[in-house]
């Protein structure tokens, strides 16, 4: 699903970044040779490494904020992030359906713009909000339409919005 929002926006001309919280508890992994791993290993709070125009970034703190990844992110300039994860965030979102375990994470959700699930039997037991197989073509388009509105009230409301 994000893949294809990626593409979606990348194709409208919009600079997307990503931001996804590793929820298999740990450390997400890293390269253990590579020297930036290296450096962090001997003490440095972070490590850059930068090669034909891309940068890679690697930071060891006790916690980095979904707050703190943004600001990060600021010095890239994008036009849209897409966060992966962060359920409890006040930012708008889909949320994912793949079966009825995750039902009751529903309940636990705020500003929840549209529900995509996985197996149709699911469809009925839904909020009220829009609802779309992971399959369905239109989500994305949908999502394009939501990102439009949101650039065009915020274009009409930039005094209130900076």
């Amino acid at each position: 699903m994000i893949l294809k929002l990626i593409e979606s926006f990348t194709n409208m001309g919009l600079k997307t970044a990503t931001i996804k919280h590793h929820g298999h508890g740990g450390k997400p992994l890293a390269p253990e040779h590579k020297d930036s791993t290296k450096h962090l290993s001997a003490g440095a709070a972070a490590s850059i490494v930068e090669g034909d125009g891309a940068l890679i970034l690697q930071a060891e703190r006790s916690s980095f904020s979904l707050e703190d990844q943004i600001k990060l992110l600021e010095f890239i300039n994008p036009d849209v992030i897409l966060i992966e994860g962060y359920k409890q965030a006040k930012y708008p979102k889909l949320v994912i359906v793949r079966d009825q375990n995750d039902l009751s994470m529903l309940d636990q959700v705020s500003n929840c713009l549209a529900v995509v699930y996985w197996h149709n039997k699911l469809k009925n037991a839904l909020l009220d909000v829009p609802c779309y197989s992971i399959h369905d073509e239109t989500l994305i388009k949908k999502c394009t339409e939501w990102l439009r509105d949101w650039q065009n009230f915020l274009g009409n409301n930039v005094e209130e919005n900076c």
